[in-house]
């Protein structure tokens, strides 16, 4: 969007939410898929997203993301950021923002798991209402163990077209093999643990996930309170998906030391938890594999392109070349 057309669309959206620009915008860094700007207003600042959009990529990121923050807000869930105004011709949102800071390793403690799984419980609290039926599917939502092995599946044949002499004879020589390594004891253990492949999980048992779960997607507050952000993928979901996503995420990393507690409490409220722990545990390494080909997405030419229209980040190669190292790492830390 030029920026003419750029400044009257957000004029026009502020006046929707009951605002009028003081300062101009103000765009941040450390968004990954999307732009985001600083907006100081009537005295008070609001975050404005800026949705990245692709004709490949059919995500409708916006609508994902604020229909799951009004679903949030108006049940009363108030550890996320407050959705003001949307423009989805334009495909920009507006939100409250958050004065915190981003979460240190060693802040990943008990207490910030605690405020996490706060979070998904009392948003889950809430997934009998009407209006609940109205959010989407999460993105690459699964219910069934055959849609998460094919899921990665589409993800490794996709990236087999991969340019990049490095990156394409690492996916053929490394994670290729090391994934059907990981299939076939996924197959092996759900038939001695009896858990039909082609079975999906009971509707009842689908869970609202933020999707993308982790506190690499968090602020702290200076009460200490975490507030949680970035839904674009959000929706009706597997729990496996939310618990293999909330361990296997590389960019702050979870303590395994939390799995447990994390399994017990997501788990509990469903039919058979025992048999949903199971599968969470025979999905744990497929979902490391999974997040082994997200690392490569900049090698792609639609991921490329969102990473730089989020960041404009000039040098790509070097982005690459540390996604590619990210990616090594992170396939030998996998076990079965």
């Amino acid at each position: 969007m030029k920026a003419p057309d750029f400044d009257d669309a957000v004029a026009a959206l502020l006046a929707k939410a009951g605002l009028s620009v003081t300062h101009p915008p103000e765009q941040l860094d450390g968004g990954a898929n999307n732009r985001v700007f600083r907006i100081r207003a009537d005295g008070k600042s609001v975050l404005l997203k800026a949705y990245f959009q692709h004709p490949d990529d059919k995500r409708d990121r916006l609508a994902a993301e604020f229909s799951f923050a009004t679903f949030a807000w108006q049940n009363g869930v108030r550890c996320l950021p407050q959705p003001l105004a949307c423009d989805p011709q334009h495909h920009l949102g507006l939100f409250e923002f958050v004065e915190g800071r981003r979460l240190l390793v060693a802040e990943v403690d008990q207490d910030a798991v605690k405020q996490a799984l706060d979070f998904f419980n009392e948003l889950n609290r809430y997934k009998d209402k009407p209006t609940a039926k109205g959010l989407p599917i999460a993105s690459e939502a699964c219910f069934s163990l055959t849609g998460h092995l094919a899921c990665v599946d589409r993800r490794l044949q996709i990236l087999r077209a991969v340019e990049d002499p490095s990156a394409g004879s690492f996916v053929r020589d490394d994670l290729v093999p090391r994934w059907n390594t990981i299939a076939g004891a996924a197959r092996v253990q759900a038939a001695a643990l009896g858990l039909p492949l082609e079975a999906e999980i009971a509707a009842s048992d689908r869970c609202l996930s933020p999707s993308d779960f982790g506190f690499h997607n968090a602020l702290l507050e200076p009460t200490g309170r975490l507030r949680f952000m970035d839904f674009e993928y959000a929706g009706w979901d597997d729990p496996a998906k939310t618990v293999c996503d909330f361990f296997c995420q590389p960019s702050l990393s979870v303590s395994a030391v939390f799995y447990p507690a994390v399994v017990h409490a997501i788990t509990s409220g469903l039919f058979q938890p025992e048999a949903h722990a199971r599968r969470m545990d025979l999905l744990l390494p497929v979902y490391r594999m999974k997040w082994c080909c997200i690392l490569l997405n900049d090698f792609l030419p639609v991921g490329g392109q969102r990473r730089r229209f989020a960041r404009n980040e000039a040098d790509q190669k070097t982005r690459q070349d540390r996604q590619l190292e990210n990616a090594r790492r992170a396939l030998k830390e996998i076990r079965l």
